[in-house]
């Protein structure tokens, strides 16, 4: 018996996948992480007309962050057990995300947010986005501290005061702090969703509360993006929201406004979309890109994909995340236990809150909030981060595909 299991230990190790992974899951993740480097490249040549080595910088260091982010979730996928979330060192890990959100304070930041631990490499710099890790944390807070959980309490307010502390301090940080509003948004929405999982007696009129707020605030965002909102974002204090955050939401409104101002980047954008119809220009070939435009490699990507690919090219980038989400939440449903649902659910929402505040702010539905495509948008963080996510999810579905989870 013993050496069966180091056998199989060896076969299984770090840097494979372990037994009962869901293959077509991990081929998608591969396929997605080499679309997002070939985008990435091509969307950098417009940024790096003059500076030629720009290119090679933005090449390299997309395919570093993947291999890490492979690294990440292989190794996750191998050693991540359900009994972490009840250790101390869960408990260290929580408090670790908030000191290194603080610390983002103390760093420099980009478009208006200090969200980021910048650290200067010579002739580039690397910049680590805790946010983008406490995404995964929320999952793993929730799922720790209300999924499966028999006891009862004297309150449903003593049930949830611990997960709901750390999940509001991060929130503060990242919104209030960081000025990183998007960030905040889909942090505060992966939890909820996340907490309406849990079938505990005690969290049925929470559960009814958070659904109640969630429609409140689809009404009250699509009041404020009509044309009547423009006045009320205008009056609200900038303590409240910042100039460049308003201009955002007006830009939403009505991008042509100021088409040379905080329109210009949205215009450019639905350019693109224009220009590319149905099959693209071809890869490399697009045009907006050399013209000044901003962020054509992080936030724009989907634009660039558009002008290049067509409306092809953006069905076959939907369909890998579509795949990635349907995956997810078709395990999800299957097995009883309640942490496996939090993390394989929370996880998909991760994936789909990117996606539609990335595809809304890039088409003008919503306003720009700086959330990139997750493994396409170039960017060491939030692809590192989604990679380690499905790693953790590729452990729970193996452990599910053995039996050893319900």
């Amino acid at each position: 018996m013993t050496n069966t299991k180091t056998n199989t230990n060896k076969k299984h190790g770090a840097f494979l996948m372990p037994k009962g992974f869901d293959a077509g899951l991990h081929i998608t993740m591969i396929l997605l992480s080499l679309f997002g480097i070939a985008m990435v490249g091509s969307a950098s040549m417009g940024l790096s007309v003059g500076n030629n080595t720009y290119l090679l910088i933005s090449l390299a260091k997309q395919t570093i962050y993947v291999l890490a982010g492979f690294f990440a979730m292989t190794f996750l996928a191998n050693h991540f057990k359900m009994s972490f979330l009840k250790s101390s060192a869960f408990s260290s890990l929580i408090i670790l995300t908030c000191i290194l959100l603080v610390v983002c304070l103390g760093f420099g930041g980009y478009g208006g947010a200090k969200a980021w631990i910048i650290i200067p490499l010579g002739i580039t710099e690397v910049s680590i986005q805790p946010s983008e890790f406490a995404k995964i944390v929320a999952i793993l807070i929730v799922a720790a501290y209300t999924a499966d959980i028999s006891k009862r309490f004297k309150s449903s307010y003593e049930m949830l005061k611990k997960p709901l502390i750390f999940l509001l301090l991060m929130i503060f940080i990242v919104a209030v702090l960081q000025s990183d509003f998007g960030s905040a948004v889909v942090i505060f929405l992966i939890s909820c969703v996340c907490l309406l999982i849990p079938n505990h007696p005690q969290m049925r009129k929470f559960e009814i509360f958070l659904r109640v707020c969630f429609w409140l605030v689809v009404i009250l965002a699509i009041f404020i993006l009509s044309p009547y909102g423009e006045k009320i974002i205008e009056s609200i204090p900038e303590y409240i929201l910042k100039e460049y955050q308003k201009n955002r939401f007006i830009s939403a409104i009505d991008p042509f406004k100021d088409r040379y101002g905080v329109g210009y980047q949205l215009i450019k954008g639905l350019v693109s979309f224009a220009s590319g119809g149905f099959f693209g220009r071809g890869f490399g070939n697009s045009i907006q890109k050399y013209m000044d435009f901003p962020a054509a490699n992080t936030d724009y990507i989907l634009a660039i994909i558009v002008e290049e690919l067509g409306f092809v090219g953006f069905f076959v980038l939907f369909a890998l995340y579509g795949i990635i989400i349907f995956k997810l939440l078709s395990y999800a449903l299957k097995m009883k236990s309640e942490k496996g649902k939090v993390i394989l659910v929370g996880s998909a929402m991760y994936l789909l809150f990117h996606m539609f505040f990335n595809i809304g702010g890039v088409t003008g539905l919503i306003p720009l909030t700086g959330i990139p495509l997750l493994v396409v948008s170039a960017g060491g963080s939030s692809t590192m981060s989604f990679l380690a996510c499905i790693g953790i999810c590729q452990a729970v579905i193996a452990l599910f595909r053995r039996g050893e989870l319900q």
